[in-house]
């Protein structure tokens, strides 16, 4: 026998038993000493990287817990705001969702972000179908979207102007598990707003499709698209829509065009705007000339309603989203504004959309937050729990508090949206809502990059690995800057309202803040709120005597808004 020698912590051995043979017996420890072992009857130690090539240790991953049980913020908004009979009722379905979006659901998130939709153009006999192919997974997703009742709680009205407030609650904690299925959760529920909306204008509108949007039994629900992006341009619809609305004599139209940016492409219905052609072949320019049409994608023998898939766009982020080029050659629909009218129309389903937009944001700065907390007591780097260098948790503090703020601003808009919902908004809660929809969307947009980015980072190059699911929520989260209106679009939005409205927005949000800040009742309190106030006043002032100067500071100014207003929700 010879002797062998167990170095570099006992990871490696070789040993040579006998001449002709070695055997190799596996550790179950590592020990920190050197040691110097002996072959007895042909037998050695042999440590972890021998046996499994890759050593004994893993990282754990990082955990998810209840999202609404450890969500302090969500839980004392409404504990504080909403009456506690609401509370109460809702607390336990809350608890129970809570647990679903970091389990089950989680789990089929991560799967629509692997198995991603496709189109199978042609069948096996050269028949063009344009048959687009979903994962189970995003199936799946359907069907708890419906029975979680994403949509219906807020159309139910089950705790009258808390239902909104409830519905929001649950699409927060639903949008980063999602796999963005709360994208057509989004198009579906500003859908369902707009029926509403027509209900006495076209009411055969309502029967038609108004249960299927809101149902909670999944063989009945129904999605919606929203069809309004073309080649010309994005925002631009006044001047970018080319689609054109032929009049057919059963008083339904046919459309003829080329919708470019087509969002969850496997709704069953969907809203979108055209240019009627007179009788002499003519159409309106400009917003005048656009109308609203409804339609339905297939026909009733389950055919694509003279719609051909030509493509699904390849995106930087929020792939398992099938969104497509679509052709529109006589596609059947209905018009449901007045002529002309089709962007007024268009514009309840439009602020919708931008609340789940920032309800989105918000949620995937909460989730990535949640992860790198726990990564923080997990992760050992330097000899210590990297919880335990301050510099690290500094960083993490900061991220919190943006989340915060950010999840009180959308909180708030969707508590006003579910008075005007219900028709007890007053004045100035409206006026409320048309500038604090634009300025959500638009600052919690730049918000979640910045945060999500940062929270990547926290877990090294984990982080950047896409196995681990930690890259998609910052791939996702571009989408969020740009859907519904860049942030120069949006600011831009901010000074509409404030020149239509003749400043009475701005009214508006300034005494909403300080009637909050005259609840500061400490010495600290009083500091902060006193500052709070002067950076209001500050705004107001700019505002009056640069009135010229506003559009290039049209992206400043709402920044400032954005900021003042969540730092007098602190003081609830």
């Amino acid at each position: 026998m010879k002797k062998f020698y167990l170095i570099k912590k006992t990871f490696v051995t070789l040993a040579l038993c006998n001449r002709n043979s070695i055997r190799v017996r596996f550790a179950s420890t590592v020990t920190n000493k050197h040691n110097i072992e002996e072959c007895q009857s042909g037998e050695q130690f042999v440590p972890p990287f021998a046996r499994a090539k890759i050593g004994s240790f893993f990282q754990t991953r990082p955990k998810l817990g209840n999202q609404f049980e450890e969500d302090q913020t969500l839980k004392t908004y409404l504990k504080r705001h909403m009456p506690t009979s609401v509370y109460q009722d809702i607390e336990a379905d809350l608890k129970q969702f809570g647990r679903r979006v970091a389990t089950d659901i989680y789990d089929l998130g991560l799967q629509c972000d692997v198995d991603l939709p496709k189109v199978e153009h042609f069948d096996a006999w050269g028949q063009r179908i344009d048959r687009l192919i979903t994962c189970p997974a995003w199936k799946k997703m359907h069907d708890i979207s419906a029975e979680e009742g994403l949509v219906a709680i807020a159309y139910e009205r089950n705790h009258a102007e808390w239902s909104r407030l409830y519905q929001m609650s649950k699409i927060y904690l639903y949008a980063p598990s999602a796999g963005l299925y709360s994208c057509p959760i989004a198009m579906t529920d500003g859908a369902a707003k707009i029926i509403e909306g027509f209900a006495s204008a076209v009411p055969w509108l309502k029967d038609r499709a108004f249960t299927h949007l809101v149902s909670r039994h999944p063989s009945d629900f129904w999605t919606s698209g929203q069809w309004m992006t073309e080649r010309r341009g994005g925002s631009d619809v006044a001047n970018g829509t080319e689609t054109l609305a032929v009049l057919q004599k059963d008083g339904s139209y046919k459309l003829f065009g080329y919708k470019w940016f087509s969002s969850a492409t496997d709704a069953d219905i969907t809203f979108t705007l055209a240019r009627i052609v007179d009788d002499r072949g003519h159409t309106t320019k400009g917003t005048k000339g656009l109308s609203l049409f409804y339609l339905e994608t297939r026909k009733e023998n389950g055919e694509l309603n003279n719609i051909y898939i030509q493509k699904l766009k390849n995106k930087l982020g929020t792939k398992q989203v099938p969104t497509a080029e679509l052709l529109l050659d006589g596609t059947v629909a209905y018009k449901v504004s007045e002529e002309g009218r089709g962007v007024a129309g268009i514009s309840s389903m439009l602020t919708i959309s931008r609340i789940h937009n920032a309800m989105s944001a918000v949620g995937a700065m909460r989730r990535i937050v949640n992860l790198a907390r726990d990564y923080s007591t997990q992760r050992t780097a330097f000899g210590n729990v990297i919880k335990d260098y301050p510099l690290h948790m500094q960083t993490l503090a900061r991220m919190e508090v943006e989340v915060r703020g950010a999840t009180l601003l959308t909180l708030e808009i969707a508590r006003l949206l579910g008075r005007e919902d219900t028709g007890i908004a007053t004045e100035e809660e409206k006026l409320l809502i048309r500038l604090l929809t634009p300025l959500a969307k638009l600052y919690t947009g730049k918000q979640a990059m910045s945060v999500v980015s940062e929270g990547v980072e926290c877990f090294g190059g984990q982080g950047y690995i896409e196995d681990t699911g930690i890259p998609g929520l910052l791939r996702d989260a571009q989408v969020l800057t740009i859907w519904e209106g860049t942030t120069n679009v949006l600011s831009l939005d901010v000074l509409r309202a404030v020149a239509k409205t003749k400043g009475q927005v701005l009214a508006a949000l300034k005494n909403d803040v300080q009637q909050k800040l005259s609840k500061a009742d400490n010495g600290d309190l009083l500091s902060c709120a006193n500052k709070i106030n002067e950076a209001i006043m500050s705004l107001l002032t700019f505002t009056m005597k640069h009135q010229d100067k506003m559009e290039t500071a049209a992206r400043d100014f709402a920044f400032n808004l954005s900021q003042v207003y969540i730092g007098k929700s602190f003081f609830f």
